[in-house]
């Protein structure tokens, strides 16, 4: 595929989002570049979070993760539902009532500052790391598709791609962010469903016979009941998918500050519903990309790489397929991926001026001074991360986010279901050292596991584990009845 072609895509697709930004930032103040002044339609940010939610790991991950792990996914998929429910019915309710800018504000509130800056940090730690990983995706392949060829580095290519969503989010945010990923939401489950149409052309399949080859394939085994000790067996991933979504949508920043950007709480609860259940037959739609993919690898002797998530990029890109898969792939890779990256960058931005430098009794010119001050250095914070993951991963890039979750998500959901489900105080000042412990014994457990768990291999379920630890320090240091 030529490298020109594609930095012309990029930057037919970049200016239209500039548009949108233009006309959705003009006369934009403090109050809409974090909640969009409570003014979002419900259904535009719903079908805006399908992108968000999804990100470039899926587009990318998913369908090469079915070479490793079939439709296994699909249970923490199926777990998503439950966890999405409790979102809307219990945290959704609670950060309306108390009219959150950022959901952290909830810990200052029932526990005090330590405990208010130890969520607030854990969240700035981990959606840094789960979007620089997402970031890392989508440049590596631009790096490999575009940029080697032009003999351009790796970190000038990062920079690049940092500075693209810098320039549509930095006046507008959230109120921006809400358009630009109904678009980015389009494109991607577009250039999807071409994709897959455009393969199955290729290998000779009308839908009838498609739709055999995906059921009829090994690859296609969605529940697994017969080995407990399995990181796959249902109940793990189903439970694990449960408080996944709970913690990594329910308790960030970054899916929640859209929520709250919502005219009120019906509106927002109708959002994460329909949000919810779209995400089903859609992930499926991207399982089943990687099952023709693989079918199609192995019809034409293509060997599988060993990093899984180099797949659709191969035979997308090598002239393996029709020119226009390259080009919808390039145009899905790119909305999928930067409708996850910009609304994390502005909500860390968020986070950090909220939380962190907590600028009270500020002008609104202050406060938007220092808010884009802090745009800038969560940008230039996420250059040096992502540089820092391309020199140490080795393993699919899904997986790791998900891994990296365990451990950092943890404390949040052992701090959110201890306040919720008890009415003790704790002892704020031990809260960080509780957060940080909590997470090196899951490391530890999980580390040994075989030796010391007769063979048991810890999956998704860490994060679950991680959360419980968390509440019994809380529950152990304990101050008085709230009562």
């Amino acid at each position: 595929m030529s490298p020109y072609l594609v930095i012309f895509i990029i930057v037919i697709y970049f200016l239209i989002l500039i548009s949108i930004s233009y006309f959705t930032s003009r006369n934009a103040d403090n109050d809409a570049f974090f909640l969009g002044n409570r003014k979002s339609p419900w259904y535009i940010v719903a079908f805006g979070m399908i992108s968000a939610s999804l990100s470039g790991v899926t587009f990318i991950s998913v369908p090469g993760w079915v070479v490793d792990s079939n439709f296994s996914y699909m249970q923490m998929v199926l777990g998503y539902l439950v966890g999405y429910a409790i979102i809307a019915n219990v945290l959704m309710p609670l950060y309306y009532r108390l009219n959150l800018t950022s959901i952290y504000t909830y810990f200052g509130q029932r526990f005090g500052k330590y405990s208010y800056k130890t969520g607030s940090s854990f969240f700035l730690l981990s959606r840094i790391i789960g979007a620089s990983f997402r970031l890392f995706l989508v440049a590596n392949v631009l790096q490999i598709t575009v940029f080697n060829s032009l003999n351009i580095p790796f970190w000038i290519t990062v920079v690049i791609t940092i500075l693209l969503i810098w320039l549509y989010t930095f006046k507008g945010g959230i109120k921006t962010i809400i358009w630009t990923d109904t678009l980015q939401t389009v494109f991607m489950l577009v250039a999807v469903a071409v994709t897959i149409v455009l393969i199955s052309k290729q290998l000779n399949l009308d839908f009838k016979g498609m739709i055999n080859t995906i059921t009829e394939s090994s690859h296609s085994k969605i529940f697994y009941f017969d080995d407990f000790k399995g990181a796959n067996y249902f109940f793990k991933q189903f439970f694990a998918g449960a408080f996944i979504a709970i913690v990594m949508t329910g308790m960030d920043q970054d899916m929640m500050q859209k929520n709250l950007s919502c005219k009120n709480i019906k509106e927002a609860k109708k959002n994460m519903y329909w949000m919810s259940f779209a995400l089903v037959p859609v992930n499926l739609m991207f399982m089943s990309l990687g099952v023709l993919l693989v079918v199609f690898a192995q019809k034409n002797g293509i060997a599988i790489p060993d990093r899984t998530d180099d797949l659709f990029p191969l035979i997308a890109t090598q002239g393996y397929l029709n020119p226009a898969v390259a080009i919808f792939f390039i145009i899905g890779l790119v909305a999928a991926a930067y409708s996850s990256a910009d609304s994390a960058l502005t909500a860390l931005t968020t986070s950090f001026t909220v939380d962190i430098l907590n600028p009270q009794n500020k002008t609104e010119k202050e406060l938007k001074t220092i808010r884009k001050k802090v745009h800038i250095g969560v940008s230039a914070t996420l250059v040096v991360v992502i540089l820092i993951f391309n020199s140490i991963n080795n393993e699919s890039v899904i997986s790791a986010i998900f891994r990296v979750a365990g451990y950092t998500y943890g404390p949040l959901l052992g701090m959110y279901a201890f306040g919720l489900l008890t009415k003790f105080k704790t002892k704020d000042k031990l809260v960080p050292i509780i957060a940080i412990v909590s997470p090196v014994i899951c490391y530890i457990l999980n580390y040994y596991s075989g030796s010391i768990l007769g063979g048991y291999k810890f999956g998704f379920e860490l994060l679950i584990l991680n959360g419980l630890i968390t509440f019994t320090g809380l529950f152990i240091f304990r101050e008085k009845n709230l009562d």
